[in-house]
């Protein structure tokens, strides 16, 4: 039985994680390619596709929709997901499981019936090709993944601290301001952090919901690959990637930081 630090088990988490990251090995160098088309190996190198990313109305009006549309869902997402994962797991009500299951659907309905679903009802309430209509159905959709971070969160919390606050005559707002969100804060943080990325990746309700001044990156990624298979393509996932990693990376930077300067010696 191989121990976690043994060479094998380390060899094969690295030859696991060179496949995840294979394609963005094929994706980011014909990102800087001269090429007018996707071509890898590329050709020469330049950066003007970057520049097009950039400065181009076509890829900054879809960029800009998806972080506008990705803040508000991740805002009203943690609004919503917040008192529901409270309720869930601090008290016992009837229809509890139900109203679980009913926050868990997302994940198992395929998102093209969601889409349809949204498509016609949203159609109805004339929300079809708007902000609000895309926050809202990338709500719904984000809310399991809140929910389970913020549920495991709470399952895990120690409630002799809020008890305390109390005996000292502390009211709920001021321990739930004081106690409850700083400890839970970094909870918080992945879970906003979590819905944000889901919400600026979805592309399928975006397909179907948004319009030409509501067009999500995701979407107009995927157009252009049908239409012209642009290179300016390569760029923009080149873009995203590094901002995940950095998004990923910086904290986990922070934390490594912290815990070695709290285990070291003070001089």
């Amino acid at each position: 039985m191989y121990s976690e630090n043994t060479l094998p088990v380390k060899l094969l988490a690295v030859l696991i994680a060179l496949f995840i990251a294979a394609p963005m090995f094929v994706v980011i160098p014909m990102s800087f390619s001269t090429a007018p088309s996707l071509e890898f190996p590329p050709p020469g190198y330049w950066l003007g596709y970057y520049e097009r990313f950039f400065t181009d109305r076509n890829w900054t009006l879809p960029l800009f929709n998806s972080i506008v549309i990705g803040l508000g869902t991740t805002v009203l997402t943690l609004v919503l997901a917040a008192p529901a994962a409270f309720a869930l797991v601090r008290h016992d009500f009837r229809g509890k499981a139900l109203l679980n299951l009913a926050l868990m659907m997302p994940l198992v309905v395929p998102h093209i019936v969601m889409a349809l679903a949204y498509y016609s009802y949203f159609g109805m309430l004339r929300l079809v090709q708007s902000y609000t209509g895309l926050i809202l159905a990338h709500t719904c959709l984000s809310m399991p993944v809140a929910i389970l971070i913020l549920t495991a969160a709470l399952k895990t919390f120690d409630r002799n601290l809020e008890r305390a606050a109390a005996n000292l005559g502390s009211r709920p707002l001021t321990t739930f301001r004081l106690i409850t969100l700083p400890v839970l804060k970094p909870a918080f943080l992945v879970a906003g952090l979590f819905v944000f990325i889901h919400s600026f990746d979805e592309t399928v309700i975006a397909l179907f919901i948004s319009g030409r001044d509501t067009t999500t990156l995701p979407r107009q990624m995927f157009n252009s690959f049908l239409m012209q298979a642009d290179p300016v393509l390569s760029a923009a996932s080149s873009v995203l990637f590094t901002a995940v990693l950095i998004a990923v990376a910086v904290p986990a930077v922070v934390r490594a930081v912290r815990g070695k300067r709290a285990v070291s010696p003070r001089s």
